[in-house]
This record gives structure tokens, sequence and C-alpha cells, in this order.
């Protein structure tokens, strides 16, 4: 998915610069989460929170007027699901309700931050007990297939090529008259979406879930927690959760802020039984921070390999092709995953250096380690070329996370050697994109132009970090040997892990 620069996802850039201030624990879950997604065995519960920041009210909000036709205080009530129980009671049915569901959740709002980074993300299990449509349509927006389960009747359905499965366990505002929101709901629940119940019970045993602006007083998931804790005991497997930390800076009166405290304090302990654990934050925005460095350290795990060689300067073709071999397959026996175009002149040792590690190794999966994406052939026309050319290669850079440049040189029609465009545009886009390059300089041609241009604005392209700025400078030196090279572009690229 590629975002534009003028959009909140990037607002966030100035922020997320500080991130070596971001609390210890909560960059021990983001890698703890990675390895998850990388697994596939990732999960998001998303509670009413996650759509606050859109424009959708809460539930209070929701009920607020139905509370006063009842003579109530919507801000003295705890139990709303009551609330919305004795409105149907007076009025003998649910009509208002669901009008007001229909009113609220069907007027227009626009996807926030979190909803547009959690949607680029390969996570392919969502729940949720909301009735917007916002979720599924971040995941469409990004391209994905989504397997929407809003009745028990679609459990039984598969979508074809499905890349998201979306389990809207309280109904969806297109069914208002199915949606859970009264006592009575709640109580007949598990006889009526006993499936659902089921499957999230299947989901929190073999997966890792992040909760997001949930706040665990749903009876449903209490229920569903409780079975699983009584099944499996202490097996019971680690999920997470945020909570904003009280402050006593939002209270008048000491004792209200104590109060609160020691609540929290007792409920979070609580959620451990459940294998929950609580993510504290300050302030809401830290959970952006957290989604965003999640998205950015799964990105830097994809390599993307520019290049394009009639010539191979100093190093000349053998040793060049020989470099670009040995350099994918360090780069696969080190967990990256490449990505490339077949660039001239390289594209075949960039393929068979990874092959050679993923068959040596007996690694089942060539996906997991590379991606190939050869550029179009046979278009008539320069200028429709051009731009299905940029296309393409936008595509490819924004999978990426970092992208390694080689030489960068062609020959004309009139059989000149001449600079390779593609090699250029190639930067462009990755800078464009937020993509750390690399250009190894001592290849020559458009890749040393590359780097003189970095380095001489060092600080706009890199994080301050010594040891990287030391392999950066490094691969711009003239006559460096493969070993060198590559051993370089290691370093850097490793380094660049935990960076923003």
């Amino acid at each position: 998915m590629t975002f534009q620069k003028n959009n909140d996802f990037f607002k966030i850039e100035i922020i997320l610069k500080l991130n070596y201030a971001m609390k210890k624990e909560l960059k021990n879950f983001v890698d703890k989460y990675i390895k998850a997604i990388n697994l596939e065995n990732a999960a998001i519960f998303a509670g009413a929170g996650l759509s606050v920041a859109s424009g959708l009210v809460n539930w209070k909000e929701l009920l607020k007027d139905i509370a006063n036709e009842l003579n109530l205080d919507v801000n003295k009530e705890v139990d709303l699901i009551s609330l919305a129980q004795y409105y149907v009671n007076e009025k003998g049915g649910r009509g208002v309700i669901n009008s007001e569901l229909v009113e609220q959740f069907t007027k227009g709002v626009e996807l926030n931050v979190n909803h547009e980074i959690l949607s680029s993300l390969p996570i392919k299990t969502f729940w949720t007990t909301n009735y917007d449509n916002l979720i599924e349509t971040s995941l469409e927006k990004a391209g994905k297939i989504v397997d929407k389960k809003i009745c028990v009747s679609n459990l039984a359905v598969c979508t074809p090529r499905r890349d998201v499965v979306l389990y809207k366990m309280h109904g969806d505002v297109s069914m208002t008259h199915d949606a859970i929101l009264t006592k009575d709901d709640y109580e007949m629940y598990n006889d009526k979406h006993q499936l659902f119940t089921t499957a999230l019970q299947g989901d929190l045993v073999s997966k890792t879930f992040l909760f997001i602006g949930f706040s665990f007083e749903d009876p449903n998931l209490d229920y569903i927690l409780s079975r699983i804790r009584i099944l499996l005991g202490q097996n019971t497997p680690s999920h997470y959760c945020f909570f904003k930390s009280i402050s006593e800076a939002n209270y008048q009166k000491k004792e209200d802020y104590l109060y609160d405290k020691v609540k929290q304090d007792l409920k979070i302990n609580d959620l451990k039984r459940y294998g929950i654990h609580a993510l504290m934050i300050d302030d809401y925005s830290e959970i952006t921070e957290v989604l965003k460095l999640i998205h950015t350290k799964l990105k830097r795990k994809n390599i993307f390999i520019s290049g394009a060689a009639h010539e191979y300067g100093y190093l000349g073709k053998e040793k060049a092709e020989k470099l670009i071999f040995d350099f994918s397959k360090k780069i696969a026996e080190n967990d990256y995953k490449i990505i490339s175009g077949f660039g001239l002149g390289i594209g075949s040792s960039v393929i068979n250096g990874a092959l050679d590690y993923i068959y040596s190794s007996n690694k089942g999966h060539i996906d997991d380690y590379l991606v190939l994406r050869p550029f179009p052939q046979n278009i008539i026309g320069d200028s429709e070329r051009r731009k299905l050319w940029t296309q393409y290669r936008t595509t490819m850079l924004s999978e990426a996370g970092i992208a390694v440049f080689f030489f960068g040189n062609k020959i004309n029609k009139e059989g000149n050697i001449v600079k390779s465009d593609g090699l250029i545009e190639e930067f462009e886009i990755a800078i464009k994109l937020g993509l750390k390059v690399i250009p190894v300089g001592c290849t020559g041609y458009v890749s040393k132009e590359l780097w003189n241009k970095v380095m001489q604005n060092y600080d706009a392209y890199y994080p301050q970090d010594t040891e990287l700025k030391k392999s950066i400078k490094i691969l711009g030196q003239d006559n460096l040997d493969e070993i060198q090279i590559i051993n370089n572009i290691i370093k850097s690229i490793n380094l660049l892990q935990n960076k923003i």
C-alpha cells in the first residue's frame, strides 16, 4: 500500500524520530508481535476506541438521547448494555436504537491513521465488536480481498482468494436488526452465535492478539476468555492490549485519581489470568507510534535491489556478477527478502544467489526470500512504456523498506554508454516512499553520483548512528573488494532495522 506524503500517515514522522524514547516494554512487544506476523499467527481485535478518532460516537454518546428519554444521566451509568435493554423494555421494541445506529454509523467519516497502518500490515485475521465499516474499507483501500463475517451463515462460505478474514461478532450497520446491543442479545449470544464463539476461541488459542480500543467490558468476550483459561490453565497464550495510564493531572480530587488508579491496576492484573498483557501508554498517539514501528520494521526486512550494468567498472563482468550473486545469497542467509525487477546485467545473479541459498538450505518457500518482477516488454509507444514502468517500479518499491543501488549504466541506440535513467527513477521513488537508500558508490556510474548526493546531505537520509555512517561512507571508496562491499552493505542493513 502506498501513502501520500500529505496524509496523516506521514505527519507522525517527526514524532517517530523520537523513537529512542519509546518505552522498553513497547519495543519488546513490537519485536514479539512482528514474529507472530511473520509466522502468520497475529490477529487484531478492534474495539470502539479505534473508530473514535475517525469521528464516530462511543457507546455513551450513542445512548445519550435514549437515556434522557428514560430520565437517566448516561454519564452516571456504567452498565450501558442494561441501559439499552431498559429502553427496549419501556418502548416495546428497538426500532429507535436501530435508527440511531444507522444515523451514527453511516455518516461521512474518514479513515484515521491507525486504520491505514493496520490495513498495510500482513495480518490475516481481524475481529471487532464495531458496527461501522471503517476496518473493511481501509483493508479494501489497501487492495486486499476481505472475507467479512457478519452473521453465522457467513461462516459457512469463504470468499475466494481472500487476504483477510474480518469477524464482526456484534453485527454490522447494514443489519441493525441483528446487531448485539441489549442485555437480551448478550444473554442469547452463545445460543444464536455459537459458531462465532467457537471461531474466536480457536483464534485466541492459536494466535497472538493485539486488542486496540477495547475496554474489556464485553460479557461475551469475558465468557470466551474464561472458557479458554479453564481448558488451558497456565498454558494460555499471550495476548496484548493498550491501556492509557491514569494521570493525576486529569483529576480535581486526589482521592478520585487514587480510586481510578487502584481500579485500573486491579483490572490489568486480572487480565493476566487470561494471558492478556497491558501495554501502558501515556497518550493515545503512542499507539500510532507502536503501529508505525511495526510497519517500518516489517518493511525493512524487504530489500529492493536496483541495478543496471552494461559496463562493470574496475570489478569487471565476472567479479561484478559474483558480487551480486554472493550479496543476494547473503541477504537470504540473513532472513531478508529480496525484491527486484531483473535489472540489466545483474538480474540473473540476483536470482541465482538467492536460489543457491534457498535450495542448499532446504528452505521450501521461495516467496519468503525472493520476489522477482520482470518489467513488461513489447509495449508500443515510449510514453506509454515509461508510464507503465514508473507504476511498476512504484509497486515494487512500495513493498520494500530498504533499497540498494549498484552500477547504473546502459547502452543507448547509438551504442554509447549512458546513465541508467531507470536507476535514477527508482532512487527518487524510493525516497518519495520513505525507504532507506544505500547507493554502493564504489560500483561507479549513477550509483557513485547517488552516493555523493546522500553523503553531501547525510542527515536527511539516515538516522544518527556513528557505525552506520562509517559503513555507508566506506561504500563510496574506490577499489573495494567484493567481501568489503558485501560486509558493509549487510552491516548497514542490519543497523537500519531498529532505526526510524
